[in-house]
């Protein structure tokens, strides 16, 4: 089963969660000012996914670079999986393929 077969209702019956709506979540997160290198390949580069439209585009030429950037921002203290099969259960239909995976990593 695809994680997009889930539906929250359904998640949260299966695994016991309980949802919480919290309006502001990043508020006591401050504003960080674009790199400059950031903002020159997202103004070179947006045009293109959005013209073709496909979300294979938007990933790699919008959303790649801004994930990298992250990266740099936090000294290199994450660490990036591009395309993983993750598996967390096979018997309760949780795998699939991630576009990415963000993790924490000395």
């Amino acid at each position: 089963m695809l994680y997009s077969d889930f539906t929250l209702d359904r998640v949260r019956k299966t695994f016991g969660l309980t949802i919480s709506d919290k309006i502001y979540i990043f508020a006591s997160v401050h504003e960080v000012e674009c790199p400059p290198l950031l903002t020159e390949v997202l103004r070179e580069n947006v045009p293109l996914p959005l013209a073709s439209n496909t979300e294979k585009s938007r990933l790699e030429m919008i959303i790649a670079p801004i994930l990298i950037a992250v990266r740099k921002y936090l000294n290199n203290q994450i660490s990036l999986f591009f395309g993983i099969a993750f598996t967390v259960d096979s018997a309760q239909g949780l795998n699939v393929n991630c576009d990415f995976i963000i993790s924490r990593s000395p």
